[in-house]
């Protein structure tokens, strides 16, 4: 099993910054992918961004592409996400995910472990 804990959602301006962090716990020596999700009101889950587990692989959704970026730190058991020039369609729960089995999905339903959410509001 592997937990996941999400932290730094909030409420934030059009055009300023916000970073998410997740934390892992259990089988952490075993994951290989990990990344982010979000979903807004009424619409499917998106993916935002999954990184290796080297941190070599990074992927993004082209919609976050040249402002969010996603780091990790294995000796932590963390993954973060900065999020630069936030804009009001960025308003969404975002979802730490992880995956034992593939580096660099981009798929939801390629995930077994996600976190609970973090509401992150953007402002007109």
């Amino acid at each position: 099993q592997v937990h996941l804990l999400e932290s730094g959602g909030g409420l934030v301006q059009a055009g300023g910054s916000l970073r998410l962090s997740c934390a892992a716990s259990g089988r952490t020596l075993s994951i290989l992918g990990m990344g982010w999700f979000r979903q807004a009101p009424g619409l499917e889950r998106e993916f935002v961004a999954v990184i290796s587990r080297s941190g070599d692989h990074i992927h993004y959704a082209d919609s976050v592409k040249g402002r969010f970026t996603i780091s990790r730190d294995n000796y932590q058991n963390t993954v973060d996400l900065q999020m630069d020039s936030l804009s009001p369609e960025d308003t969404s729960v975002y979802y730490c995910v992880a995956d034992l089995w593939n580096s660099m999905a981009t798929s939801p339903t390629s995930y077994e472990f996600w976190g609970q959410g973090t509401q992150v509001t953007v402002s007109s």
